[in-house]
């Protein structure tokens, strides 16, 4: 049976839906078991709950990002084969997603007030990459995964030591980070130039200050 063609309206349809449901619902991932609830919670002192509170917020906004980023970068490929890596990747980041959200519920923290605002800058970003061709587009997916996955490393190093739950799940997130930032370079990505990569990495410094906080 040949693939379903979606119209332009079941993409703008499909792509409120996952809007919605990344910022405001509970996405569908693979299913993977959360890191955390194999361990039991450490102690921490109030200081360091907050700590912990606003570094998985930080999180789960690149987890918000990577939704957006993914979804956009699917749409607008042009291979089917590029499209299921960007498919296959978001799927895994739901899963860091909700494991995110998880702990944010645990540590009495709260989700970022931006999380929209974060959701459609990504969204943006990600069709244009997408709209550069595929090989951009996988060049533009491993380099995000290569700074998410310095920024999570930064995190093991800020995160309290007591705080084993959250540092369960953003080891099994850096992993994750790892293998597709090679899966993309194994698909045929290629390096994006040094002033893209330098806007990167202000636009990445805006967005983990400001979710820090809000």
């Amino acid at each position: 049976m040949p693939a379903r063609s979606y119209s332009p309206v079941d993409q703008l349809i499909t792509g409120l839906d996952a809007a919605l449901t990344t910022v405001f619902g509970t996405p569908r991932g693979t299913g993977r078991p959360d890191p955390a609830t194999a361990l039991a919670p450490g102690e921490m002192t109030d200081a360091e709950r907050q700590e912990s509170a606003r570094l998985m917020r930080v999180n789960h906004v690149g987890e918000v990002c990577a939704q957006a980023l993914y979804q956009s970068q699917a749409v607008t490929a042009r291979s089917n084969r590029v499209r299921q890596t960007m498919v296959q990747a978001a799927a895994e980041e739901s899963d860091h997603l909700n494991w995110c959200e998880g702990r944010l519920r645990e540590l009495d923290g709260r989700k970022s007030l931006l999380n929209s605002l974060w959701y459609a800058g990504a969204f943006a970003i990600g069709s244009a990459a997408g709209l550069a061709g595929d090989r951009w587009n996988l060049g533009f997916l491993e380099e995000t995964e290569k700074r998410v996955e310095g920024h999570l490393a930064s995190h093991l190093d800020r995160l309290p030591a007591s705080d084993t739950r959250s540092r369960a799940v953003i080891e099994v997130m850096k992993q994750d980070e790892h293998r597709h930032a090679c899966s993309a370079r194994a698909a045929g990505a290629l390096d994006l130039p040094q002033p893209v990569k330098r806007l990167m990495q202000a636009a990445s410094r805006v967005m983990t200050t400001a979710a820090y906080w809000l």
